[in-house]
């Protein structure tokens, strides 16, 4: 395999982070995203490429002053189980230390990999009620699944809650 470079995504990248989250959508893994809530958030992915093709991504998005979601962790299949995913959270996880994050959290099916590389799962909310308040005032859809809101539970059927802690 070609030498894999991890760099902050551009808006050029938007395209292939569609096409990469379109793989995991049909079977229900990752929500469709609208083309403009990638372009509002690029600066919150990285890419992974090799030879100038992209073939994984991954977003860290802050929800508050000490937490941040992993959010959109996707690698080609082609690519899969060389360590490319891995290589991206633990990127995403550097990126949540060096900005001050204390915890990071994640809605997920791939518990076995998130465990592999230190999150936990979790009953409720990992955050108490008066920030749970003020984050009701996001209109951030991924918040809102965060906060397991009624109108989002079919987006988040069977996914498992999952967090960690940064030293």
């Amino acid at each position: 395999m070609s030498t894999v470079t991890i760099r902050p995504a551009r808006t050029p990248d938007v395209q292939a982070i569609r096409r990469l989250v379109g793989m995991y959508t049909d079977d229900g893994r990752l929500l469709a995203k609208a083309p403009v809530t990638l372009y509002e958030d690029v600066q919150e992915f990285l890419v992974a490429e090799v030879d100038g093709v992209v073939i994984g991504c991954g977003a860290l998005h802050v929800m508050w002053e000490d937490l941040g979601e992993i959010r959109t962790l996707a690698v080609d299949p082609a690519h899969g189980r060389a360590g490319v995913g891995g290589r991206l959270l633990g990127l995403l996880v550097e990126r949540a230390r060096s900005i001050g994050l204390r915890r990071l959290f994640c809605l997920t099916f791939e518990t076995a990999f998130f465990q592999a590389h230190g999150f936990t799962e979790i009953e409720g909310s990992p955050v108490d009620h008066a920030v749970f308040e003020q984050l009701l005032q996001s209109y951030d859809e991924g918040v809102a699944e965060f906060l397991d809101l009624e109108r989002v539970k079919p987006n988040t059927l069977g996914n498992h809650r999952m967090l960690m802690l940064l030293q």
